[in-house]
């Protein structure tokens, strides 16, 4: 685990009560804001399930801003996702910001293996599961293109106040989630 230069210490678990887990696709988010809500009890909403509907139709983006303002108005809270152009709203609220940084390829298995652990569509526990050819290129891209975007705003809006974690494994995300839970204990 590494955080950006500037950014505050790990917070204790008992502190950490908004967590902002961005990152690529396959990354791992979804999987981390489940087990991480369970950790802190807090509940995990995953911004794909809230933006998109059983039939792939995406909420207008006025909706899906105010509804994620009344997200992050509450004291105890995990968001996962990305959706750059509402990002600013998360992290402006957040004591915590999780970026998952895993490579491309990592990315891409993590893509790969959810869709043959889940097969395609809407799953009731916040994954979307939609592989096409614009999600691929998104996600092998995404280093190059989105990356940047993120840590600049992460830096413009978070790393000043908030703890930011940056996981660049799963292994190291793991453990980090068994030090968080230990702490708990």
């Amino acid at each position: 685990m590494q955080t950006l230069p500037g950014a505050h210490a790990s917070l204790p678990w008992w502190a950490m009560k908004k967590v902002a887990i961005v990152g690529c696709g396959g990354s791992g988010k979804s999987h981390l804001a489940r087990a991480l809500g369970q950790v802190l009890d807090a509940p995990a909403t995953h911004l794909d399930a809230a933006f998109y509907d059983d039939e792939w139709n995406a909420l207008p983006m006025d909706e899906f801003a105010q509804l994620q303002r009344e997200l992050v108005s509450q004291p105890l809270w995990v968001i996962d996702g990305n959706y750059n152009s509402t990002l600013q709203i998360r992290l402006e609220a957040c004591d915590t910001v999780v970026l998952m940084d895993v490579s491309t390829i990592a990315a891409l298995y993590g893509i790969f293996s959810r869709q043959l652990r889940h097969g395609a569509g809407h799953k009731g526990n916040g994954v979307h599961n939609r592989v096409h050819w614009g999600v691929l290129t998104y996600v092998a891209t995404y280093r190059r293109r989105m990356r940047p975007r993120v840590m600049a705003k992460i830096e413009e809006f978070a790393a000043d106040r908030a703890d930011v974690v940056l996981l660049t494994n799963r292994r190291q995300t793991r453990r980090w989630l068994r030090e968080v839970a230990a702490e708990q204990a």
